[in-house]
């Protein structure tokens, strides 16, 4: 029998339009301390890979203060939005050694796609989101609810559209005891593995598509990963893949209905210097169109970092292929793609050291080259 999600609790639309706790605003004093820590990170001259938490070097109680704000992601709403970094002061270099140095004190930065980047601009490059290799952050079309491949993702925004473009959020538990509520069998459906797609951004030792839950629980830990075009571009591009049948079809169906519901999904205006987190295995999020700007130095421009946390929860082991490790305290999850340097896996290995965390996570890629 599939219970109700207790904690973390879930939340509904009605309940953070009326507590703006999950907002904070950056201090004059946060402020000046984050970037005397930038300034001596660009002194160093070092690159990505090469800095380490000591090259951004934040007081005592920035870094608490930015502790806090991941913790509440994996409790409390499971997102919460920083406001106030002053980004129309920074050139774009600058911006994303600021974001990658401050990362590095909340998490392992993880990859995101074939290139293996590992941080990714989010704005239109006129990329198709339906397309078998689409990925919807390098268009300006409306995008479905799903999770991104980390236990945590940052927007960072610097610039906004001329209009749309608003972020959507909806809890997954929510939507998880909606329908188990009305619809329990199609509930458990969704605990079945379903195929996804790797986009054709996999590593070499990888296949090109993987089998996982799209809920699942682990040591009370509710999760969810959902990501409907993934699943779709596996029916097109794989015909040797199961096929939906008709039940997991309308179980993704009411599951995306569900977390579009009025009194459900929640919509985000973001404004230039906010940075969102949120915690991919409790809320799922989207995005409305956008229209943009005809200039190109004022169109919508937003920095994404994946993340892997020491506080991270435990997985399922059906979403081992997805994430390579699913274990408490390691580091998972991101694309691999098909540049992963010796330079990476150890920058990898040094900074899940100074987070006390495991470092397994090419197991299989170590298979392979044995």
């Amino acid at each position: 029998m599939i219970n109700p999600i207790q904690e973390p609790r879930g939340w509904t639309r009605a309940e953070v339009e009326q507590d703006s706790s999950w907002i904070y605003r950056l201090t004059d004093a946060e402020i000046a301390d984050l970037e005397q820590a930038l300034r001596h990170a660009l002194s160093t001259r070092k690159s990505f890979f090469e800095l380490s938490q000591e090259d951004f070097p934040i007081s005592k109680a920035v870094l608490e203060r930015f502790k806090s704000v991941i913790a509440s992601t994996q409790n409390d709403y499971g997102y919460k939005l920083v406001r106030g970094f002053p980004v129309e002061h920074w050139t774009e270099d600058e911006l994303r050694i600021f974001y990658w140095g401050l990362g590095l004190h909340l998490g392992v930065p993880r990859p995101q796609g074939k290139a293996s980047s590992f941080m990714s601009d989010v704005r239109d490059a006129g990329g198709t989101y339906r397309a078998s290799t689409g990925r919807g952050y390098n268009t300006s079309s409306r995008l479905d609810f799903h999770a991104d491949g980390s236990d945590i993702v940052g927007l960072l925004v610097v610039r906004t559209a001329k209009s749309g473009g608003s972020s959507l959020i909806s809890s997954s538990i929510s939507a998880h005891n909606a329908m188990l509520a009305t619809r329990p069998d199609l509930v458990k459906v969704l605990y079945e593995p379903f195929t996804f797609s790797r986009q054709g951004e996999q590593a070499p030792e990888e296949k090109p598509y993987y089998q996982a839950p799209v809920f699942g629980i682990e040591q009370g830990k509710f999760v969810c990963r959902h990501i409907r075009n993934h699943i779709t571009s596996a029916q097109i591009s794989f015909p040797e893949v199961p096929r939906l049948t008709p039940q997991q079809t309308e179980a993704l169906d009411l599951l995306d209905a569900t977390l579009a519901r009025e009194d459900l999904c929640f919509h985000m205006s973001f404004e230039p210097g906010d940075l969102q987190f949120i915690n991919n295995h409790i809320v799922l999020h989207a995005r409305t169109e956008y229209e943009d700007h005809e200039v190109p130095e004022k169109k919508r421009f937003l920095l994404r970092l994946w993340l892997a946390l020491p506080e991270g929860q435990p997985l399922p082991e059906g979403l081992k292929a997805a994430y390579k490790d699913v274990t408490p305290k390691s580091v998972r999850g991101g694309f691999r793609g098909v540049n992963i340097t010796p330079q990476i896996r150890e920058f990898e290995a040094r900074t899940a050291q100074a987070h006390g965390m495991q470092f397994n996570i090419y197991h299989d890629l170590e298979e392979a080259e044995a």
